[in-house]
């Protein structure tokens, strides 16, 4: 029963990896999880429904499908959109970092000390994400800020942020 389960979650992770290593772009990610995660979800489904009339509703198994059903929509949301992930791990790694510095922020002197770390944290996640040198990135973005548009701030935000170009040198 639950091997069954696993092998066919197994075969989502399989269409994944296939798309991580050929390298697709959103199109592509999206033509392979429409063409194959698709029918696996199905089956998923087509188990998941039967399964939910022969175990009993309050068994640790019964709970899981009941979980499965009720949260199906969330689940297979990322097939319709190549932005998502298939999983949570990348928001789980992410928010690591701030649950082990929390024993830091004991020592952050104060509520706004340790909420100044958060932030900082957040940042150079964020940088990490984005395969951006946080150095790099801190480095330009505090030479910026004061006089960057307020209404464009998101522009500095690690995702949408871009390295200052290098500026022609007019003697050449």
């Amino acid at each position: 029963m639950l091997f069954a389960m696993m092998a066919l979650y197994g075969k989502l992770y399989d269409v994944e990896r296939q798309a991580k290593e050929e390298q697709y772009d959103n199109a592509q990610l999206l033509h392979i999880r429409q063409t194959k995660a698709k029918p696996i979800l199905a089956q998923i489904k087509e188990l998941l429904d039967k399964w939910k009339t022969e175990v009993l509703p309050k068994s640790e198994i019964g709970k899981a499908v009941g979980y499965a059903l009720n949260q199906w929509e969330a689940l297979t949301r990322y097939v319709d959109d190549p932005i998502l992930s298939i999983d949570n791990n990348l928001s789980e790694r992410t928010l690591r970092m701030v649950a082990i510095g929390r024993k830091n922020y004991l020592f952050a002197g104060s509520e706004s000390g340790g909420r100044r770390a958060a932030i900082l944290y957040s940042l150079v996640a964020g940088c990490k994400l984005n395969n951006i040198d946080p150095f790099a990135y801190f480095r330009d973005t505090l030479t910026r800020i004061s006089t960057h548009p307020a209404n464009r701030i998101d522009e500095l935000l690690p995702s949408q942020w871009q390295p200052p170009q290098p500026k022609p040198n007019p003697h050449q």
